[in-house]
Protein backbone atom coordinates (compact mmCIF):
# COMPACT_ATOMS: atom_id res chain seq x y z
CA UNK A 1 0.00 0.00 0.00
CA UNK A 2 1.32 3.41 -0.98
CA UNK A 3 2.01 6.02 1.69
CA UNK A 4 0.92 8.71 -0.76
CA UNK A 5 -2.68 9.86 -1.26
CA UNK A 6 -4.75 8.59 -4.17
CA UNK A 7 -4.79 10.97 -7.11
CA UNK A 8 -5.38 10.93 -10.81
CA UNK A 9 -4.27 13.17 -13.62
CA UNK A 10 -7.04 15.38 -14.99
CA UNK A 11 -5.01 17.29 -17.53
CA UNK A 12 -1.47 18.00 -18.65
CA UNK A 13 -0.47 21.65 -18.79
CA UNK A 14 2.42 23.16 -20.69
CA UNK A 15 4.45 23.51 -17.48
CA UNK A 16 2.76 20.98 -15.22
CA UNK A 17 -0.42 19.06 -14.57
CA UNK A 18 -3.82 19.15 -12.92
CA UNK A 19 -4.68 16.45 -10.40
CA UNK A 20 -7.73 15.37 -8.47
CA UNK A 21 -6.36 14.34 -5.08
CA UNK A 22 -7.90 12.84 -1.95
CA UNK A 23 -6.09 13.28 1.36
CA UNK A 24 -7.80 11.74 4.41
CA UNK A 25 -11.18 11.53 2.64
CA UNK A 26 -10.87 15.17 1.53
CA UNK A 27 -11.03 15.57 -2.27
CA UNK A 28 -9.58 18.62 -4.01
CA UNK A 29 -8.11 19.79 -7.31
CA UNK A 30 -4.40 20.60 -7.44
CA UNK A 31 -2.61 22.56 -10.15
CA UNK A 32 1.10 21.69 -9.95
CA UNK A 33 3.37 23.74 -12.18
CA UNK A 34 6.95 24.80 -12.60
CA UNK A 35 6.83 28.55 -12.21
CA UNK A 36 8.38 31.47 -10.42
CA UNK A 37 6.55 32.17 -7.13
CA UNK A 38 4.43 34.99 -8.56
CA UNK A 39 0.72 35.08 -7.75
CA UNK A 40 0.12 36.98 -10.99
CA UNK A 41 1.07 33.79 -12.89
CA UNK A 42 -1.82 31.77 -11.40
CA UNK A 43 -4.23 32.93 -14.12
CA UNK A 44 -1.80 31.49 -16.69
CA UNK A 45 -2.43 27.97 -15.35
CA UNK A 46 -5.91 28.01 -13.84
CA UNK A 47 -8.97 28.25 -16.11
CA UNK A 48 -11.52 31.01 -15.52
CA UNK A 49 -14.12 28.37 -14.62
CA UNK A 50 -12.11 27.45 -11.50
CA UNK A 51 -12.27 31.05 -10.28
CA UNK A 52 -16.05 31.08 -10.81
CA UNK A 53 -16.71 27.93 -8.76
CA UNK A 54 -17.62 27.89 -5.11
CA UNK A 55 -14.62 27.57 -2.84
CA UNK A 56 -11.31 29.31 -2.52
CA UNK A 57 -8.20 28.98 -4.62
CA UNK A 58 -5.10 28.60 -2.45
CA UNK A 59 -1.59 29.26 -3.73
CA UNK A 60 1.70 27.94 -2.34
CA UNK A 61 5.28 28.18 -3.52
CA UNK A 62 7.58 25.19 -3.23
CA UNK A 63 11.18 26.37 -3.52
CA UNK A 64 13.02 23.18 -2.59
CA UNK A 65 12.04 19.50 -2.89
CA UNK A 66 12.29 19.02 0.88
CA UNK A 67 9.59 21.72 1.38
CA UNK A 68 6.96 19.82 -0.60
CA UNK A 69 5.49 17.67 2.18
CA UNK A 70 5.21 20.51 4.72
CA UNK A 71 3.73 22.95 2.19
CA UNK A 72 1.14 20.41 1.04
CA UNK A 73 0.21 19.45 4.61
CA UNK A 74 -0.05 23.08 5.71
CA UNK A 75 -2.25 24.17 2.84
CA UNK A 76 -4.55 21.14 2.82
CA UNK A 77 -5.08 21.53 6.58
CA UNK A 78 -6.59 24.96 5.90
CA UNK A 79 -8.78 23.99 2.93
CA UNK A 80 -12.56 23.62 2.85
CA UNK A 81 -14.76 21.50 0.57
CA UNK A 82 -14.78 22.93 -2.94
CA UNK A 83 -11.38 24.60 -2.58
CA UNK A 84 -8.52 24.09 -5.02
CA UNK A 85 -4.79 24.76 -4.75
CA UNK A 86 -1.99 25.88 -7.03
CA UNK A 87 1.55 24.75 -6.23
CA UNK A 88 4.16 26.98 -7.91
CA UNK A 89 7.32 24.87 -7.96
CA UNK A 90 10.67 26.61 -8.40
CA UNK A 91 12.28 23.87 -10.47
CA UNK A 92 11.92 20.33 -11.78
CA UNK A 93 13.09 18.74 -8.51
CA UNK A 94 10.50 20.68 -6.45
CA UNK A 95 7.82 19.85 -9.02
CA UNK A 96 8.59 16.13 -8.93
CA UNK A 97 8.65 16.13 -5.11
CA UNK A 98 5.25 17.87 -4.99
CA UNK A 99 3.73 15.41 -7.46
CA UNK A 100 5.10 12.48 -5.49
CA UNK A 101 3.58 13.86 -2.26
CA UNK A 102 0.28 14.19 -4.16
CA UNK A 103 0.27 10.53 -5.20
CA UNK A 104 2.07 10.58 -8.56
CA UNK A 105 4.97 8.27 -7.83
CA UNK A 106 6.77 8.49 -11.18
CA UNK A 107 5.89 11.93 -12.51
CA UNK A 108 6.94 12.83 -16.02
CA UNK A 109 8.72 16.10 -16.64
CA UNK A 110 6.67 18.84 -18.34
CA UNK A 111 7.91 21.23 -20.96
CA UNK A 112 10.00 23.66 -18.96
CA UNK A 113 9.13 27.36 -18.97
CA UNK A 114 11.31 29.57 -21.10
Amino acid sequence: MSMYPPSHIVEFLQHGMVLDVTIEDFPFRAYVVISEPDIERVADFVPQAQFEQEGDLHVAAIGQPEEARAQIQDITFNMNPGDAVVFLCADLAAYQAALEELGQENPQAPDLPA
